[in-house]
């Protein structure tokens, strides 16, 4: 069987050599670095030198405990991502991406792989981060993820001169893979029957394996039997052929097509696909002048993926950045930074023959030398066996000369203080302060005193940070664009905050009840409306009391409420349940204040009922008194008018009574005038 070979897959091959050839010095380096992190720090001419003159070859490693602090520094929390709309676009659909893009960052575990990748940036000179679409994931739907990838894996062209290789022309990833996995992944490689023949050929068997080392070599000897990469190849079963399957990035022209709907105004991006599917569906839309299109080329990385001289795919990503990218270190003005590490190692190599030659002086402080003149011990290997011995009785013949002890000559504090100097140096080069290996003595007294000094220790750690943030926003632009590119589907992001609560958000969700908000379907090949960028020292450690401290001035000013005081006290430690807890306080706090208002109203009620109630006796009171002030009153008249009847009869009789006196005086009168 005859493989056709592809020119694309040769292409990648010759440069996959050229650029391993033009970095293998660096390599060296970084292998070697990379030993010196895991405690390998002398070749194998330094431990014979070592052992001829009785020196142990241990070092007083000083660069490993320096990384550590340096990673647990810059990753000590999650990057804040910030989407920002570019034009005058919505705000919320700003604010619903960063959902999406924390989103991502979750379901990577992004703290573990930016770790990782720190790691490579401060042993190698650099690391890597590398955004892919994982199918499998979802059901088969795929994500959006990222992870970390070995730097001795990635290829790069010798003549970029960017820290980032924006100025590259390729990027190649290299995979080492046993024959099984690789028929696993690409089953397309595996037993066919030919037609012809009618016999079962595997295409595999005809690419040659990958035989050249997985790692480089250092210039270390493993003393202490550490499982380095270099060493843990060889722990592979050696039954099953390995293959190098290559990854080749590169930058191309797409053209897409921009359909503008004449009466409606309303603009669409389409690809060649789509487009050719516009014109099925919508014969004549432009010579009918329904219609107008512009074709424009845009920037899209593409990928050819080959094993041998065999292509397995091809394709181009949704996304104008390269999706493998660099976290560079110390820029040399070439694709090969240095690391901390490879500053470090002379002073390190300097400790440890200090340390080295301090343990010898001590194991020789430690046993006694004895002096004997000559010919005063007949035997003197039974001597050094006696001599070993503590209760043993050794005879000399002292006419020859009296034995004696030497003393042995104390290092000077100039030694120890040398000592000192080199662990200084190699935590200066690191930037890391004393205080922050936790060490008390070094501590200033005050709290503000030893605050100060952490932020000044702390402004090269930062320095390095910016680089990393730079990195870490290039990558969340390349998400942005493969989440735009992959995401054309119904879906729902759902993110667990800090305080437990749920954040969701619904993308290309269609039905005549809700409003879409998030459509990517629609906007899929616009991959710049936003800005992707990070919240400055977002990953920093930050002092607990320090931030304490602010929030609590921030209460006084009555800025934020005491939930968000309590969750940065550093002392307590169920602050959920705490806050739980004053919520149900509040909660009854509210009940009882309005229970409070409801009998406060009830009690006015109370009083205005009491008020009118007595207001109601009164006027009945009033009218009862009417009513007898009215009787007494027609009494009274009544008594008033028996009593004139009284009068007037009493009158009228007096009168009656009068008159028949008058009359009886009148015939008197008239008797008398008749007698005269």
């Amino acid at each position: 069987m005859q493989i056709p070979k592809d020119p694309r897959a040769a292409l990648t091959q010759e440069l996959f050599d050229r650029y391993r050839n033009a970095r293998s010095e660096w390599d060296t380096e970084a292998r070697t670095d990379i030993d010196f992190f895991y405690g390998n720090h002398f070749s194998e001419n330094e431990v014979d030198e070592l052992e001829l003159r009785n020196q142990a070859s241990v070092p007083m490693d000083r660069v490993g405990p320096a990384v550590e602090k340096m990673k647990a520094m810059l990753t000590s929390r999650a990057p804040a991502f910030t989407v920002i709309p570019r034009e005058d676009s919505d705000t919320k659909v700003a604010k619903l991406w960063r959902t999406v893009m924390s989103y991502i960052w979750e379901i990577s575990d992004g703290n573990t792989h930016l770790k990782q990748a720190i790691h490579d940036h401060s042993t190698t000179g650099m690391g890597y981060l590398y955004a892919y679409i994982d199918t499998e994931a979802d059901f088969g739907k795929g994500e959006i993820k990222f992870t970390c990838v070995d730097p001795f894996r990635v290829y790069v062209p010798s003549t970029s001169r960017d820290r980032w290789f924006n100025d590259a022309d390729n990027i190649i990833l290299s995979t080492i893979l046993t024959g099984e996995q690789v028929l696993t992944l690409y089953p397309e490689l595996g037993p066919k029957i030919n037609e012809e023949t009618g016999e079962e050929e595997s295409l595999i068997k005809f690419i040659s394996p990958y035989i050249d080392e997985d790692y480089p070599s250092s210039q270390n000897s493993n003393e202490q039997k550490t499982w380095t990469p270099d060493k843990t190849k060889n722990l592979e079963s050696t039954y099953s052929e390995r293959y190098q399957i290559l990854e080749r990035f590169y930058k191309t022209k797409v053209p897409f097509y921009r359909v503008v709907n004449n009466s409606s105004g309303e603009e669409m991006i389409l690809d060649e696909s789509e487009f050719q599917k516009f014109l099925q569906e919508n014969p004549g839309v432009f010579e009918k002048g329904l219609a107008e299109f512009e074709q424009v080329l845009q920037t899209r990385v593409a990928i050819v993926c080959s094993i041998g001289e065999v292509v397995l795919y091809e394709s181009i990503l949704n996304s104008d950045l390269y999706p493998i990218v660099p976290l560079p270190n110390i820029y040399t003005g070439t694709p090969y930074p240095r690391s901390d590490i490879s500053r470090a190692r002379p002073m390190q190599r300097l400790l440890n023959k200090l340390w080295s030659l301090a343990l010898s002086h001590a194991q020789a402080s430690a046993g006694l030398k004895l002096i004997v003149p000559i010919g005063s011990v007949d035997d003197v290997s039974q001597l050094e066996q006696d001599w070993a011995n503590p209760n043993a009785v050794i005879e000399v013949d002292t006419s020859q000369g009296e034995p004696h002890f030497p003393s042995p000559t104390p290092l000077s504090g100039e030694f120890y203080r040398l000592i000192q100097s080199c662990e200084f140096y190699i935590d200066f080069t690191f930037g890391i302060p004393e205080l922050m290996h936790g060490f008390s003595e070094k501590a200033p007294e005050t709290v503000r005193g030893t605050e100060r000094m952490l932020a000044q220790g702390s402004e090269r750690p930062k320095s390095k940070l910016r680089d990393i943030e730079f990195s870490l926003r290039k990558l969340g632009q390349v998400v942005y664009g493969l989440s735009k590119g992959h995401y054309t589907f119904k879906k729902i992001f759902r993110l667990t905050q800090a305080n437990n609560n749920i954040n969701e958000v619904m993308v290309n969700h269609y039905d005549d009840y809700s409003e879409t908000i998030l459509d990517i379907s629609k906007e899929r090949h616009f991959i710049g409306q936003h800005d992707i960028s990070i919240e400055p020292g977002s990953t920093l450690p930050t002092s607990k009391w320090t931030e304490f401290g602010v929030y609590l001035d921030a209460y006084k000013m009555g800025l934020i409420d005491r939930v968000e005081v309590i969750k940065k006290n550093p002392e307590l430690f169920d602050k959920e349940g705490l806050i739980n807890r004053m919520s149900e306080i509040n909660q009854l706090k509210s009940q009882v204040e309005q229970l409070m208002s409801q009998n406060k109203d009830l009690q006015g009620d109370l009083q205005t009922a009491r008020r009118e109630s007595v207001s109601d006796r009164k006027r009945v009171e009033v009218e009862k008194f009417k009513s007898k002030l009215s009787d007494v009153e027609s009494n009274s008249k009544a008594n008033n008018k028996i009593q004139a009847n009284k009068l007037d009869n009493a009158v009228k009789l007096q009168v009656e009574k009068f008159g028949s006196r008058i009359k009886e005086m009148e015939d008197g009168l008239g008797s008398v005038q008749d007698i005269l």
